[in-house]
């Protein structure tokens, strides 16, 4: 659940803390007073689109911050493990701040991470539905993904199994149709991959050489240098009254003092250790010295080497590695074109398996569907009767599935099957079923997606649920059975809602209200949680608009008595 809030120099909002609880929450208030904008600043501490737009007047920068409370097991533990965030007590704190330039910081626990992610877990903890959600109705590409949504414990599966063959279905499509391009194409392709590959071939490259190159490159160049530091580090050593002479000194006089003193045995060991160790380096040093060579000419092949090595990167890869990868790639490329009939016959008989297997996983998938379709219309049905839309038939009609296509020569797959889904419904007995894009009204398409985040909310895992005024075009008893569904819905979800109907007010475990006020010359939002009396009076608000009167009251008061025995 959510259970903290904090929004600071957001839009209206200058500084405000809430704080949750489970159940159902309702926010009224005057149109304008900031109610949808606190449903905003959710949106986008869970991922949504920001802008500049949304910091207030005057200030660097708006920050939101919420703290959500989950279980175990919650959705969003795997997910946030992938991503390598610790959830410790099982509090997630999402936070999000966005500047004037509409540049935007996201952290989960403390952690930075990107809008993505932020979507990504934050689509895990809050499902908000607005009036543009239930205008995706009337799309019917929507009806296809809110259909595997609810039957996502076995369509999931079996979509992920269909893509997988879907891909390898694409790829070698891809590559006959490639194989397929007429000869122009063909030869012209042919005689550029073979210049290339016999430029990479006669460059004759080797791992690591431009490394090396560039080594000896530097060794060069700094020859004088390198000479005259090796020259006298000898010098100092092996030099006539140098170093090793005085080290010698050294040690002849300490054998003589060990003879006499056997406790002075460690000191001469050392000083021999250190007199053959160094008399080993100098030895090394002279060799150094021997091989020191300065040959200009080879420094002018260092650098036609490198400029050959670095003309190829240019155009092949960043590094030799890549480039010897690209040469292999365009040798099979050229043995595949030089040897077409034969790799086109192949590819055409994998093709041909690709495509059984890819019907088969689509055939498994529509059966799928259908068995979910008609568990998704009996529940449909049963939640409508409860809004007062008994009369109504739903439908959820296959326009193709992969019977259709059965023993087909050509079969047109996509990533998601081959089934076309839409929803139909008739309002009216006798009336034919009509999609449901051209059938239903606002206040019908209102109570159907009420209907389906009913349907949803009882095995979606999701810790909140926010209604942004999604009652519009309702009255009456159909108002009524309205409140009653989003409380069902609370009983299982912590559920926020915006409303204008009293019916929904009434049902509500807490109430507060959203009001305007000025300060200073500037407006600011504010909440107030309501008590009792103070219920009583704005959903008397709510029923008569203005004027409050005795009836007014007295209606109000039996509104909250009704929805306390309805709970």
């Amino acid at each position: 659940m959510l259970q903290e809030l904090s929004i600071k120099n957001f839009a209206i909002i200058d500084q405000l803390s809430l704080s949750f609880e489970n159940g159902l929450t309702v926010l009224t208030g005057e149109t304008g007073a900031g109610k949808s904008i606190i449903i905003d600043a959710i949106q986008l501490l869970t991922g949504g689109r920001g802008s500049s737009e949304y910091v207030r007047h005057g200030e660097d920068r708006a920050e939101i911050e919420g703290l959500f409370l989950v279980d175990d097991g919650h959705p969003c533990m795997e997910r946030a493990r992938e991503f390598g965030i610790d959830i410790e007590e099982g509090m997630v704190i999402l936070r999000r701040d966005i500047s004037k330039a509409g540049k935007s910081v996201c952290r989960i626990n403390g952690k930075l991470v990107t809008i993505s992610v932020l979507r990504e877990i934050g689509s895990t903890l809050i499902d908000i539905h607005s009036q543009h959600e239930t205008q995706e109705l009337l799309n019917e590409t929507f009806h296809l993904p809110l259909l595997d949504h609810y039957g996502r414990v076995e369509i999931e599966a079996a979509l992920d199994d269909y893509r997988e063959v879907y891909k390898k279905y694409e790829t070698v499509s891809g590559r006959l149709k490639r194989m397929n391009e007429n000869d122009q194409q063909l030869a012209q392709r042919l005689d550029l991959i073979q210049f290339q590959h016999g430029e990479i071939q006669r460059a004759d490259l080797k791992l690591r050489e431009d490394e090396e190159l560039a080594d000896e490159k530097r060794k060069l160049m700094n020859f004088e240098r390198l000479f005259e530091s090796l020259n006298t580090s000898y010098e100092a050593l092996q030099g006539e009254q140098h170093g090793l002479d005085w080290i010698g000194l050294v040690m002849g006089q300490l054998e003589t003092a060990a003879e006499a003193d056997p406790a002075l045995a460690p000191l001469l060991e050392t000083v021999q250790n250190c007199f053959y160790t160094l008399e080993d380096t100098a030895r090394t040093i002279r060799s150094q010295l021997d091989m020191l060579e300065f040959d200009p000419e080879r420094l002018n092949q260092i650098e036609a080497r490198m400029n050959e090595i670095n003309q190829l990167k240019r155009k092949y890869g960043s590094s030799i590695e890549e480039i010897l990868e690209y040469g292999a790639k365009i040798e099979e490329e050229i043995e595949s074109i030089l040897n077409r009939d034969h790799h086109v016959e192949q590819l055409q008989k994998e093709l041909q398996t690709v495509k059984r297997d890819l019907y088969l996983e689509a055939k498994q998938l529509s059966d799928l569907r259908k068995k979910w379709a008609e568990k998704l219309t009996k529940n449909i049905h049963s939640e409508l009767k409860q809004l007062y839309m008994d009369k109504t038939t739903f439908e959820v009609r296959f326009l193709s599935t992969a019977d259709d296509y059965f023993e087909a020569d050509e079969i047109p797959f996509r990533r998601d099957g081959l089934d076309q889904v839409e929803f139909y419904i008739s309002t009216n007995p006798g009336e034919p079923l009509k999609p449901l894009a051209k059938t239903a009204s606002g206040g019908e398409l209102s109570r159907i997606m009420l209907a389906l985040k009913t349907i949803f909310s009882k095995h979606q895992g999701i810790t909140s649920i926010i209604f942004d005024e999604v009652d519009t075009g309702v009255s009456g008893r159909v108002a009524q059975a309205i409140a009653e569904k989003i409380y069902r819905i609370s009983v299982h979800s912590q559920v926020l809602c915006i409303t204008h109907l009293p019916q929904v007010a009434a049902m509500a475990d807490v109430h507060l209200f959203i009001m305007k006020e000025t300060v200073k010359g500037r407006t600011r939002t504010k909440v107030k949680p309501l008590g009792q009396e103070e219920k009583i009076k704005e959903i008397g608000r709510m029923i008569s608009g203005v004027e409050m009167t005795d009836l007014t009251r007295q209606h109000a008061k039996e509104l909250l008595e009704l929805a306390e025995t309805i709970k």
